[in-house]
This record gives C-alpha cells, structure tokens and sequence, in this order.
C-alpha cells in the first residue's frame, strides 16, 4: 500500500540547509498498524506529512495504491488527500460552530457523493465510534474523548486506504486514552491501516509494529507483543 524509496527530504534555514528525512525507505502493507516514535527533531513529523501528501519529497519516490505521487502538484495532492487518506490530531481540529454530524461529514462537503449517502455512512460511523447520543452537540458540549471519536468518524467518512494519527492521545487523560487506542484497535481489527506518531511506549505498544527514528533515519523497525 505503502513504498518509500529513498526518500530525502531537505529544507533550507537561512544559509543552513536541514535535512529532515535522509534516505529513507519503507513498506507499509494494508491492514497493518505502525507506531512512528522520535524525538523532537528526529524526522517522525516530516515523514507523517509526506505520507499524507502534505508534503513531497526532496529526492526519491514515495507510492500510495501503486500510484507514484513523489512531483505532483498541490490540487492533485489535495484530491489524494481527500480520496485515500484519513488524518486525526492531536487537538480534534474540530469546528466549534458545527454539530458532530457537519463535523463528520466536512471532508465530503465538495464531493459528487449524494446527500444520502453521505448521511448513511455519517449515521453508521456515529453508531460505530459510539455517539449517536450526541450527534446534534457542538464540540465545547463534549469531553475531549468524545471530540476524538467525533474527529475518528470524520478521518474514516471518505473510506481511506490509510488513517494517519499524529498523537491521537496527546491530550487526553490515560482512562480515556485507553478507550481511544481500543477504539483504534477495533478499526485495526475490522481491516483498516493504521499508521500513528506517538511518543509514549505504552501507546506504541497498541500497534504491530513499531519503526523509531532519529536524525531523520530510521534506526529501528520491529514487531511488537501488541496488547490487543
């Protein structure tokens, strides 16, 4: 599903130039659910935003589905992004004025899909993550667990191939981290990829498989003892 191919990515600070992924490459199959782990500074958050076609390589090939998407440019990117792709964050990126039900289905807004279909796959995803109770709440009516269910439902609406989670715990109480990580675990289970930035061991230890990177490399890739 997933192919880097000595992948550099290069940025230039002033006079300086960083180099933020240094020859990297890497296979990620479907259905499998990798933890990324890093130090600040270690290239983890490049390589999320070139996975998920925020951004592009400097030098080398990355391939998503077979389809090579190292050169292409900004709208082709962007319908990528939209078609194959599914992002949670650390902070929801919710939109407070919008209830979770127009939270949900944002990323199909633009899209030739029907109204009613796009409200059939918005009424199962709220049942599957658990908040058909809350559908018509804004976000500042929800615990921050229940904004990350909402902000899940909204990666999975347009079917992606892939879920990119940067940090889905990050601000949550550990009892409600746990529930997250099952919920994400369940998707896993059910046939979705699952690729995750985190820095917290115990969290990785959810995932197969966890790559650890540093100084732009990747100096370990290995299968873990998942807790699932």
């Amino acid at each position: 599903m997933i192919s880097l191919r000595q992948v550099t990515k290069s940025f230039s600070n002033g006079d300086e130039k960083v180099i933020a992924l240094n020859n990297v490459s890497l296979d990620i199959k479907e259905n499998e659910f990798v933890a990324i782990m890093g130090t600040s500074g270690s290239g983890k958050s490049t390589l999320m935003n070139v996975l998920g076609c925020l951004d592009t390589p400097t030098q080398g090939d990355y391939l998503l589905n077979t389809q090579n998407i190292s050169q292409l440019n900004d709208d082709t990117l962007s319908s990528i992004r939209n078609r194959y792709i599914g992002f949670i964050f650390q902070t929801f990126h919710l939109l407070p004025k919008l209830d979770v039900i127009d939270n949900i289905t944002l990323p199909l807004r633009y899209t030739d899909i029907s109204q009613s279909e796009i409200q059939t796959r918005a009424d199962a995803l709220i049942e599957r993550v658990g908040l058909s109770h809350r559908k018509h709440h804004k976000p500042y009516e929800m615990s921050g667990g229940q904004r990350q269910r909402v902000a899940i439902a909204r990666a999975l609406i347009n079917q992606p191939s892939v879920i990119l989670a940067d940090e889905p715990t990050g601000n949550l109480d550990s009892k409600t981290s746990e529930e997250i990580m099952k919920l994400l675990t369940e998707l896993h289970q059910q046939g979705q990829t699952i690729v995750m930035v985190t820095h917290e061991a115990e969290i990785a230890q959810y995932a197969q498989r966890v790559i650890r990177m540093k100084d732009g490399q990747i100096i370990e890739d290995t299968q873990t003892c998942s807790a699932v």
